[in-house]
C-alpha cells in the first residue's frame, strides 16, 4: 500500500524523547476504515508512538503521511486541519471536571466551528446519544461511572466528525463488562460511520474482539516484529515474543476451545 492510498503511512520512523530512542525503523500502513491495534508489552513505546502520530511529541527520524499530507513537515495550518479531522480518547477520558458532559462535548465545536449555539446543542445531544448517554447532558464527570466517562470522552472525540479516532488504553480502569461495552461501541462506530480507529492496548479480549490489523512493538529489538490480524497472529505467531504476549501463559488449545 502506498502513502497515497493509506490514510496513515509511516516509513522508517524512530521515536523517543530527546536522545533516547524507544523504537526505530517503524514502517506500516493503516487503511481507511481500519481498526488498527498498536500492541506490545509495558514500556515498549505504544503510547509514545501514539503521541508522535498526533504531534504531541516530535518524531526523531522518518516520515508520517496522514491523509496524503507529509505530517512531519506540514505547516501549522496543515497540521491543524489534519488534527481537526482526528479525535483522541485518552486513558482517563480527560474531561474537564468543572464542565458538564454537554459543555465538554461542545468545546471543540465552539473552538473550531462557527455554528450557532442551537446547532451546537443539537450536535452535542446527538453525540452523547450515539455513545449511550442521552439525557446525561447536565451531569458532571464526578457524577457518573468510569465507563460512562470514557463514553463521554468518546462523544467529545467524535464531535467534529473525525475520519480518524485514536484510543490510548481505552479499557484501562474498566471492569470486564464496561470494557466489552466499549469494544462493542468502537465496532459500531467503525461500522456505521466508517471511522478509522487506532487503538493502543495490551488487553487481549479487546485486541481479539476488535482488531482488524495490528503491529507488535518488541522492546527487545526496539522495532516491529509482527504485523497483521491479531487472531491470525495467534494462530501462526511469527516469534516467541508475540506468542507469549498473545497467550500470556495460556496454551493455544485452551484459548481456542
Amino acid at each position: 500500500m502506498t502513502k497515497e492510498k493509506a490514510i496513515i503511512h509511516v516509513e522508517n520512523l524512530s521515536i523517543g524523547y530527546d536522545d533516547k530512542v524507544i523504537m526505530k525503523d517503524l514502517s506500516f500502513d493503516i487503511p481507511k476504515g481500519d481498526i488498527f491495534i498498536i500492541m506490545g508489552g509495558s514500556g515498549c513505546g505504544k503510547s509514545t508512538l501514539l503521541r508522535t502520530l498526533t504531534a504531541l511529541i516530535p518524531a526523531q527520524t522518518g516520515q508520517i503521511w496522514i491523509r496524503g499530507i507529509d505530517f512531519i513537515n506540514a505547516d501549522k495550518k496543515q497540521k491543524l486541519d489534519i488534527m481537526k479531522h482526528s479525535g483522541i480518547l485518552y486513558q482517563s477520558g480527560a474531561l474537564f471536571s468543572s464542565m458538564t458532559l454537554a459543555e465538554n462535548v461542545a468545546l471543540p465545536l465552539q473552538q473550531y466551528t462557527a455554528y450557532a449555539p442551537g446547532k451546537i446543542s443539537k450536535i452535542v445531544s446527538f453525540k452523547l446519544a450515539l455513545v449511550g448517554l442521552a439525557g446525561y447532558e447536565d451531569y458532571y464527570p464526578s457524577e457518573i461511572s468510569g465507563g460512562m466517562r470514557k463514553r463521554a470522552g468518546l462523544a467529545r472525540a467524535l464531535a467534529l466528525n473525525p475520519e480518524i479516532v485514536y484510543f490510548d488504553e481505552p479499557s484501562a480502569g474498566l471492569d470486564p463488562i464496561s470494557s466489552k461495552n466499549l469494544d462493542d461501541l468502537i465496532l459500531e462506530i467503525n461500522k456505521t460511520l466508517g471511522t478509522t480507529i487506532i487503538v493502543v492496548t495490551h488487553e487481549l479480549p479487546s485486541i481479539f474482539a476488535i482488531g482488524k490489523n495490528s503491529i507488535f512493538l518488541d522492546k527487545t529489538i526496539k522495532t516491529i516484529s509482527a504485523k497483521g490480524n491479531p487472531n491470525e497472529l495467534l494462530k501462526n505467531p511469527p516469534n516467541q515474543q508475540v506468542y507469549e504476549f498473545l497467550t500470556r501463559g495460556v496454551s493455544h488449545e485452551k484459548r481456542t476451545k
